[in-house]
């Protein structure tokens, strides 16, 4: 019986491990290209020769590295888990609780995925204003891809956080350990 579910786990895991690579190098690039985007807009404006253009196509990278990062986050666990609520509930409330708060949050991403696949689908063909070569569409498919990257990781997590509620508390709370690290 174990052998037969250490396939999955480690499927999962994989799965997992995966998503938070990819996510993680998505957002360091994304840093960078803000980084280098905003530092050439600033020399080229000091320079005397101010281009029009990078703070729109930043402002689109910004939104990026938000919503991918919120996948990120939801991944690590550091999003919207409220262990310390399910620690203190009594024993019986504790998997029901935990399943509401996933059914809510992925009912939430849902939503947005799938109002952002609309707003893709009607703004696609439009132009940015001072980037003409990027499309709207692009630009606001961070929206929906991370949204659904979301739910992804909501799932991916939730046999780990109903096993923290069946025994009571959490194995590892977020919170907490950002206090540990300042400390």
């Amino acid at each position: 019986m174990v052998a037969e579910r250490a396939g999955p786990v480690r499927a999962l895991r994989l799965v997992h491990r995966l998503l938070e690579l990819g996510l993680v190098a998505i957002g360091v690039a994304l840093l960078f290209a803000i980084a280098a985007l905003v530092a050439f807009g600033v020399t080229s404006r000091k320079l005397g020769r101010p281009i029009g253009w990078y703070d729109e196509l930043a402002g689109v990278l910004l939104a990026w590295l938000t919503w991918y990062g919120a996948a990120l986050a939801a991944l690590k666990r550091a999003h919207l888990g409220m262990p310390n609520l399910v620690a203190r509930a009594p024993a019986p409330w504790r998997v029901p609780l935990v399943l509401l708060r996933a059914f809510l949050v992925c009912g939430a991403m849902a939503l947005i995925a799938w109002c952002g696949w609309q707003i893709v689908a009607i703004l696609g063909d439009e132009r940015l204003v001072t980037v003409p070569w990027l499309s709207v569409g692009l630009a606001q498919s961070a929206i929906p891809v991370a949204a659904a990257l979301f739910v992804v990781a909501e799932l991916l997590t939730l046999p780990e956080r109903l096993a923290e509620a069946r025994a009571g508390s959490p194995v590892r709370d977020p919170e907490r350990a950002l206090v540990e690290v300042a400390r």
